[in-house]
């Protein structure tokens, strides 16, 4: 499942996977307990900003209240054993510092472009290696605006200087990914604050070309026209076009910030076995291959990122994706490669009444460690998301910490 919607409510609706046809198997790990791997490596908690998802808790707050929530999160990851924190800085082609490339977020002071008085990354950073902790920057590349009304944008948006760089898709706006031009301002745009700021880590979410929306088409006409020769299709080419970013963005953070690790967090499922031999066994409705044109085994396998945190929202035994076949196929994509391998964990569904059974059970996230700590390859955890690390409403936090996080362990 999709954790970055623009509303809770959507993540549900990009998943489009059958229903599980039987009840959950409870094998991976009786009670939770005998973590072994786990208290190791990679502790993480993603920080979304994107429609206030986790903070700040809404728009307009004043800078002392907003730089006082974010602390408030950063000290419940200490609290809870976690070392890393994955800070969205850049949800919608907008910033959370001072960029000259792009516009203040709307999630801080309501308006886009407003400057809020205060500087978030750098606070962030800086508060955040005080406790021990690393902070990873946390970019969106194409995603522009959850509406499709350019008028809307800051006035001096770069969507709205250079019209012709954007798409309307599914009510959205995103910037056409098959564009030189867009690749390489984009990463510009993030660059900026990999140069000025000593984050511990670059990364990207799983949002390349978006995820499909039914009865529509990607408008991306004119740039396969003048771009796709030489390619077998266009599926190939929007894959090119992702690869080119992801090796790009790789070769210059190495420049700007050597040693920063990139990582990348996508959909938990490259292609199902039913398409493809080398795929997983499972029966998604997404494969980020085909749908989302993004080939995220290619960048394991050839050790273009250092990291990847593919989302594994799913219960063990879940007919459709289930957990206990997706983390073993996971580790054999990474074995043998340069890149960590790192698993997305979904807190947010502990607890939740409309998630099937298991997620009803406080022990579930827990036996997700003991059974991901059986594998070599796996190297740590990243939870979706803090707020639900704070709320905690079934306890699964604990349980996981009780469990599994005893002893501390030093940031990857």
């Amino acid at each position: 499942m999709s954790r970055r919607a623009f509303a809770v409510a959507a993540l549900s609706a990009f998943t489009m996977m059958p229903p599980a046809s039987a009840a959950p198997k409870r094998d991976g790990g009786g009670d939770g307990k005998g973590g072994g791997r786990a208290a190791s490596g990679m502790r993480g908690v993603w920080l979304a900003t994107v429609a206030n998802r986790d903070w700040p808790s809404k728009p307009g707050l004043s800078a002392t209240r907003q730089r006082a929530e974010l602390i408030t999160h950063l000290d419940r990851a200490v609290r809870d054993g976690l070392n890393t924190v994955i800070f969205q800085v850049r949800p919608t082609a907008d910033a959370l510092w001072p960029s000259p490339y792009e516009p203040w977020s709307q999630y801080l002071t309501g308006t886009q472009g407003k400057d809020p008085g205060w500087d978030p990354l750098g606070t962030a950073v800086e508060e955040a290696h005080a406790r021990g902790l690393k902070l990873h920057a946390w970019f969106n590349p194409y995603r522009v605006a959850g509406h499709a009304d350019p008028a809307r944008l800051a006035a001096d948006h770069p969507a709205r200087r250079n019209p012709d760089w954007v798409v309307t898709y599914g009510g959205k706006l995103y910037y056409n990914p098959g564009l030189p031009e867009v690749r390489g301002f984009v990463q510009e745009a993030m660059l900026d604050a990999v140069a000025k700021y000593p984050v511990d880590g670059v990364h990207f979410d799983d949002y390349f070309y978006p995820y499909p929306v039914a009865g529509q088409t990607f408008d991306d006409d004119t740039a396969y026209d003048e771009y796709g020769a030489g390619f077998p299709d266009r599926a190939a080419w929007r894959r090119d076009n992702i690869d080119k970013l992801v090796r790009e963005t790789a070769d210059r953070i190495k420049q700007v910030r050597p040693g920063t690790p990139f990582g990348i967090s996508p959909f938990g499922v490259w292609r199902n076995a039913a398409t493809d031999s080398r795929g997983s066994d499972t029966r998604a409705g997404v494969q980020t291959y085909d749908d989302l044109h993004a080939d995220t085994r290619k960048w394991v396998r050839e050790s273009w990122i250092d990291y990847i945190v593919p989302q594994l929202y799913w219960n063990i035994g879940f007919a459709a994706a289930d957990y206990a076949k997706l983390v073993p196929w996971w580790a054999e994509v990474a074995r043998g490669t340069s890149t960590r391998l790192y698993v997305g964990e979904a807190l947010y569904k502990a607890g939740d009444p409309a998630q099937p059974a298991a997620w009803q059970d406080p022990a579930e996230l827990s036996r997700h460690l003991t059974l991901a700590g059986r594998h070599a390859q796996v190297r740590g955890h990243v939870f979706f998301a803090a707020k639900d690390v704070a709320a905690d409403r079934i306890g699964a936090m604990a349980r996981v910490v009780a469990d599994h996080y005893g002893q501390s362990a030093p940031p990857r």
